[in-house]
């Protein structure tokens, strides 16, 4: 099938049925330039990648490429990214919000990391003629904050680590959970799966039940967190994927019996 026309229907299809653009999942090389280096690479790429993982019906098109981004961006592995970025425009995802998923990460898997990110799609926007306004601004109106909930858990990080930290208590109150989690450029939830997806992908497994506790009352279901982790494998290697198993196990089971 043509990239095009992969793309068209994954538009058209929606979420639940949608075809993956896949790509080739080679970032910029050619079949015959990694045939020359690594046939076997080649063939997990077009049999096991392409045509199988992408192709997985336990996330739609559009999740896959946000949690494959995150991952690229987050272990800066930006020579995959053009072709990160180009998938995740046919899969639905808007330059609104890659844009607002760099800067999210950031925050998230290190500020050289989301410049680095920002070089790439700079190239990536003015090749396909993204405008300035379709981008989100500097400041934006946020979302409203469950003042409830987040003096929770302010008191929460505040007693595990306030007398250590208490500036990065300060700035992970007043940047992050009442600023960037409020911008309303990416949905609660999609900015919940990218915080949770770049944990993995960096080994982070003692930050990942919050985040997602945090993602699952935000909308994501058990069988798609599931498949992120799954798909992660792929993107941030086994051994990140297999740590992280036993966390999302404990989150699951403690969310059952609730």
């Amino acid at each position: 099938m043509k990239k095009t026309t992969a793309a068209a229907l994954a538009l058209t299809l929606g979420s639940g049925g949608a075809i993956a653009d896949a790509g080739s999942q080679r970032g910029p090389l050619s079949e015959s330039d990694m045939q020359a280096v690594s046939p076997a690479l080649e063939r997990y790429a077009d049999n096991r990648l392409v045509s199988k993982l992408w192709k997985g019906t336990d996330l739609s098109p559009r999740d896959r490429s946000l949690i494959t981004v995150a991952a690229v961006i987050a272990r800066n592995q930006t020579i995959l990214l053009p072709e990160q970025f180009e998938l995740a425009l046919d899969n639905g995802v808007t330059p609104a919000e890659l844009s607002e998923t760099i800067t999210h990460l950031a925050f998230y898997a290190g500020w050289g990391n989301a410049v680095a990110a920002t070089a790439v799609a700079k190239e990536v926007f003015a090749a396909r003629g993204v405008r300035a306004d379709q981008l989100p601004g500097a400041k934006e109106p946020l979302l409203p904050l469950d003042e409830k909930a987040e003096a929770a858990r302010a008191a929460r990080v505040d007693k595990s680590i306030g007398t250590a930290a208490p500036g990065l208590v300060r700035d992970t109150t007043d940047v992050l959970f009442r600023d960037l989690w409020l911008r309303p450029g990416l949905t609660p939830r999609d900015r919940s799966l990218i915080t949770v997806s770049a944990l993995i992908a960096n080994g982070q497994d003692q930050q990942i039940p919050p985040h997602l506790n945090r993602a699952m009352d935000n909308g994501l279901t058990q069988e798609q967190a599931s498949g992120a982790l799954s798909h992660l494998a792929y993107y941030a290697g086994w051994p990140n994927a297999f740590s992280a198993a036993p966390v999302f196990k404990k989150v699951f089971e403690q969310r059952e019996t609730k």
